[in-house]
């Protein structure tokens, strides 16, 4: 009634076995390309990291000269007041000296929003291009 003899069992083995190979492979190629992207996130972090660290580094060295020199600006300015022979001379010392460190406040906070632009470029630009890579690769799969 039923009749087996047209199955062999040695042609299954070889189907079930190009299976299992083609499986493997797969997974080698896939597990390849995972690692390739993980390493290059790492390395992307870690270049973000140094870029964060310069920096921020840049930034408060900028401060802190911005600070020395509004120091040594007010000592001096505070220096001239003190040798002002009349209240015009007064006025027009202090006059000038707001309008001096008006001047060089906006010039320090125009540097310092450069740095920050800088840094905030710096910062963001390797994880995207790690990003735009890990994309281009998986699309491409």
């Amino acid at each position: 009634m039923f009749s087996f003899a047209a199955f062999d069992p040695s042609k299954m083995n070889e189907s079930f076995r190009d299976l299992a190979e083609k499986g493997v492979n797969q997974s080698r190629e896939a597990y390849a390309k995972m690692k390739m992207t993980a390493e290059e996130a790492t390395t992307a972090a870690q270049s973000t990291i140094q870029s964060a660290q310069a920096g921020t580094l840049e930034i408060g060295l900028q401060a802190m000269d911005a600070i020395r020199t509004n120091a040594d600006m007010s000592l001096a300015h505070l220096e001239q007041l003190f040798s002002a022979r009349s209240i015009s001379e007064f006025m027009q010392l202090q006059t000038a000296f707001i309008r001096q460190q008006t001047e060089f406040t906006l010039e320090q906070a125009r540097a310092m929003q450069d740095s920050t632009r800088k840094l905030a470029k710096n910062v963001v630009e390797p994880g995207r291009q790690a990003a735009e890579k890990a994309m281009a690769s998986f699309k491409a799969a």
